[in-house]
């Protein structure tokens, strides 16, 4: 069996609560261990299961979002708590236990109960509908806040003192309290009336006592209820780890006589070699990085020459023929993000500069972050670096605002819009917008592998200024040493489509190595190397 440990925690704490539909979305879902996942469930490649460490009552909701709602897990919460249920479960709030007289009142984002003309509670609901949490008032101050599972119960309550978060109760199904964790001190009360909690392996189920009624961490009760967990598991089994600086402390102990993966992902961990978890990453059997960049890096921060690691991208990549030709303009993506103003501020007028000599091209600027205001500020950064480049800064207004201020002017005045702000956050976004480019331009120091990898899957070219696996100079892209060059890379590209179509036939080369069964293939060589239980070739594909 393979275990996935994966880092999904909400503000570093040992929860990922389910995010109100009404909120926008902050950070991509997506990391090293959701693609591992959807390899390994979509291609039946070998047995499985997710060991989920942080509280998620929501987690099925989750799997959903990602494809693999089947996919197999054991949650340490559920453990603690005794919950038995899988299946998600329809609740209303309409159904639950409200005092005579209650109001709801329906707004466009939540629902809000009034009692005697004063709030009483507010409602609020997950994506698909489903209510994820109550906040309950008392003379128009929160008292308590409960958290719906998606299976259909309470799963955890938080009471508040003076507006602040006081204690938050871990249920059980019948809604009897389990653990109390308090917020202010840390510290967590094991509920002396019901101290046992749940263990469930393959066909095996037993309860297990808590060692005691109280403890200084959460982090103590995870170890404990883990670590009786690992007891039932097989001397054959191996556990793929997604480095987070949250859990590594505490699986640096518990796996040490494991057969151990470690998975590192872009900047999510930072190595070195004074690192409390050295220790960790030395007796690791293997590691995995999401690119060969990476893999140099986690050497040279170690000091250690390091022979049993290997990069292997999470995303996979797949012909998927982009679109741009069909436009009658020629879309530029230029990403922003992690950029030096200096560098912003030369990349602009350099664009800007190549646009009077291209009138078909447009410039796109691409960002991962989903700040209301985002796009604002980027294009008001835009507008200043062209107008101290002595360029039109109407190139860069709000395509509304540079709409309505057109009716004003005179036809020759016309100023069009010539520089947009693509602002994607989730993968499904970020393709769309992509099939409709016609070349990526990213020169940060770590361009962003998704988007690398999009880019050979639809064919277009890069131009970026560090070397990667994913471009080969003068074929695919162009590795741009000098930014001041950036227009005559443009040029090479966009005048034309010689050379443009070259570098689709390149991409499409490349992406032969990035396909699902390469990245199987090298799964099968580093199970092969950490060795374990012969069923892992089982399954529908299998790692052959």
């Amino acid at each position: 069996m393979l275990f996935f440990i994966p880092a999904w925690y909400q503000q570093n704490q040992w929860c990922e609560n389910e995010q109100s539909w009404t909120v926008r979305r902050m950070h991509t879902e997506f990391d090293d261990t959701v693609k591992q996942i959807q390899l390994f469930h979509r291609n039946r490649a070998c047995p499985y299961r997710i060991m989920l460490l942080g509280f998620a009552p929501n987690f099925r909701h989750f799997l959903h979002r990602q494809g693999v709602y089947r996919a197999p897990y054991w949650s340490c919460f559920d453990a603690i708590q005794e919950v038995r249920r899988k299946k998600t479960a329809v609740l209303s709030f309409h159904n639950l236990k409200w005092p005579e007289g209650i109001e709801f009142v329906y707004t466009p984002f939540v629902v809000t109960a009034m009692l005697e003309k004063e709030k009483y509670a507010q409602i609020d609901f997950g994506e698909d509908g489903n209510p994820i949490r109550i906040d309950l008032y008392q003379k128009g101050q929160i008292r308590r806040c409960n958290l719906y599972d998606d299976r259909g119960f309470v799963s955890g309550t938080v009471i508040y003192e003076e507006g602040r978060p006081f204690y938050q109760d871990y249920l059980t199904e019948s809604g009897t309290w389990k653990m109390r964790h308090f917020l202010r001190d840390g510290h967590v009360e094991i509920n002396g009336k019901c101290p046992e909690y749940l263990l469930k392996y393959q066909d095996e189920a037993a309860k297990k006592r808590f060692e005691r009624l109280r403890y200084d961490s959460m982090e103590q009760v995870i170890a404990e209820v883990l670590n009786a967990y690992l007891n039932m598991t097989e001397a054959g089994d191996i556990f793929c780890v997604a480095m987070h600086g949250r859990h590594t402390g505490l699986l640096k102990e518990i796996l040490k006589e494991k057969k151990l993966i470690l998975s590192f992902f872009e900047d999510r961990y930072s190595v070195s070699a004074a690192s409390e978890e050295l220790e960790l990453i030395r007796e690791a059997d293997y590691l995995i990085a999401d690119s060969r960049k990476n893999v140099d890096k986690i050497r040279q921060d170690l000091g250690l020459p390091l022979e049993n690691i290997m990069a292997i991208p999470p995303y996979d990549s797949r012909v998927d023929a982009g679109i741009s030709q069909q436009f009658g303009v020629q879309k530029i993506l230029v990403s922003v993000d992690g950029l030096e103003d200096e560098i912003f501020a030369e990349l602009i007028g350099l664009l800007g500069r190549y646009l009077c000599r291209n009138e078909k091209a447009q410039v796109h600027l691409f960002t991962r972050r989903a700040e209301y205001d985002r796009k604002q500020k980027i294009l008001e950064q835009a507008q200043r670096e062209l107008s101290r480049a002595g360029l039109e800064e109407g190139w860069a207004a709000r395509e509304e605002r540079g709409q309505i201020a057109e009716n004003d002017l005179e036809p020759g005045e016309q100023v069009p819009v010539r520089f947009f702000v693509e602002q994607c956050v989730d993968e499904l976004s970020v393709s769309k917008c992509m099939r409709e480019q016609r070349i990526l331009v990213d020169l940060r120091e770590n361009p962003e592998l998704y988007l690398q990898i999009a880019a050979i899957s639809i064919g277009i070219p890069q131009i970026v200024r560090t070397r990667t696996e994913f471009v080969e100079h003068g074929r695919n892209g162009i590795l741009l040493k000098d930014i001041k060059k950036l227009p005559g890379a443009l040029h090479y590209y966009l005048n034309g489509f010689k050379n443009w179509n070259q570098a689709m036939v390149c991409s499409y080369e490349l992406v032969r190595e990035y396909t699902t069964g390469e990245l199987l293939k090298k799964w099968r060589k580093v199970l092969d190397s950490v060795g374990g239980d012969s069923n892992l070739t089982a399954g529908g594909r299998g790692l052959s």
